[in-house]
């Protein structure tokens, strides 16, 4: 029990260590050196709890996303404004973690892991927002539903992306007539 103690505590070392560097100096900060440092561990703990550097970002990452989830339980109760409006917290409350996932995500990785798993976390994000517009309304195919999904998630995407250039774009503004747009 005591050593699953120690790597609980290893572990919560190293995603704060990591939170704060990408949150002092973004993405070139967080190297597995100034982590591995930053968490007082050898980079031989790092890896018996991760694959790589960028595992470790995305699970901060995943972190603050379900931080503003509206339905954390998947009860089914979240609406597409409610998603839309935790996809403008989540970049707006943590830029510099946001722009991080932005960019982790269109440039890629070595770690083919990591691309599956932002594959993934879009596919969930599609399935709720699809879910969120056949509630509000039940005439809408499941195809159409998932089309429209993807056609917002785009958008809101983009936006965030012309935010990341430009933090004086009115990126909540934009977001809501994009879900306007599809509600």
């Amino acid at each position: 029990m005591a050593r699953y103690q120690v790597g609980i505590r290893t572990e919560t070392r190293i995603l704060d260590a990591t939170r704060d560097l990408l949150a002092e100096g973004g993405l070139e900060a967080a190297t597995l050196k100034a982590i591995c440092n930053r968490a007082g561990v050898q980079a031989g703990s790092f890896y018996n709890l991760f694959a790589s550097k960028e595992q470790a970002i995305m699970r901060v990452a995943r972190d603050a996303i379900r931080a503003v989830d509206p339905d954390p339980g998947r009860a089914g109760t979240d609406t597409i404004a409610d998603l839309v409006e935790a996809y403008v917290r989540f970049v707006t409350d943590q830029p510099e973690l946001a722009r991080i996932y932005l960019q982790i995500a269109v440039s890629g990785s070595n770690d083919d892991s990591v691309a599956r798993r932002f594959l993934r976390h879009h596919v969930r994000r599609v399935e709720r927002f699809a879910d969120a517009l056949q509630r509000a309304d039940a005439s809408m195919t499941p195809s159409g539903a998932t089309q429209m999904a993807e056609v917002l998630l785009g958008a809101l995407d983009g936006l965030a992306f012309r935010w990341v250039l430009d933090q004086s774009f009115d990126f909540a503004g934009h977001a809501k007539a994009a879900a306007d747009q599809c509600s």
